[in-house]
């Protein structure tokens, strides 16, 4: 819209839409409010499973500000959101296999907490279908919220666990270097 275009619009108080981020056909907004927040689409990534690199989701990444540095976005101190938008159906056998298999290759020997936060984070798991979502939010002051299909699943406390989790992405080891990148800005977006 040209600049006269959008003043006139504020002006008349028309619905502006929001700029957002597009991988793979699937559109994340470029914000999102977590607990009181304002988080920005930091970047988008897509899940390839297989050698035969089959879509699986598209997952984008929002922080307080951008940032391609996992090691600052890891830090349990800031607050972090990542949606994952289904481009398949999985079931919730396979979300909780794929949960465990990122704790394993991101935090191997993760006791405790951690592990506690794993059984309730694949018990909070459900069938997904196509166009289904899982948001997983983290604040300091309260833990990592788990939304699947747009209902409350879970709250887990803890930075630990949600430095571990959110590795799962991040970390050395992500289900694919590719949805890594994209989260961390590192690639364009397709």
């Amino acid at each position: 819209m040209p600049r006269n275009g959008l003043a006139l619009a504020v002006a008349l108080g028309v619905a502006v839409p929001a700029l957002a981020g597009t991988l793979e056909g699937v559109t994340l907004p470029d914000e999102v409010s977590a607990g009181g927040k304002t988080l920005v689409l930091n970047g988008l990534g897509l899940r390839e499973a297989t050698i035969l690199k089959v879509n699986v989701y598209v997952a984008g990444l929002y922080l307080p500000a951008k940032s391609s540095d996992p090691d600052a976005i890891l830090k349990p101190e800031l607050p972090k959101q990542i949606v994952m938008k289904f481009v398949r159906n999985v079931g919730k056998e396979k979300l909780a296999e794929a949960w465990s298999e990122g704790f394993a290759k991101n935090a191997p020997g993760a006791g405790g907490a951690v592990s506690a936060g794993l059984e309730r984070l694949n018990a909070a798991m459900a069938d997904v279908k196509s166009d289904d979502t899982i948001v997983l939010t983290y604040l300091p002051e309260s833990g990592t919220s788990v939304v699947v299909k747009g209902k409350d699943a879970a709250t887990i406390p803890g930075g630990d666990f949600a430095r571990v989790l959110f590795s799962i992405w991040l970390g050395p080891n992500p289900p694919n270097v590719g949805l890594r990148d994209g989260m961390l800005a590192r690639t364009p977006a397709r």
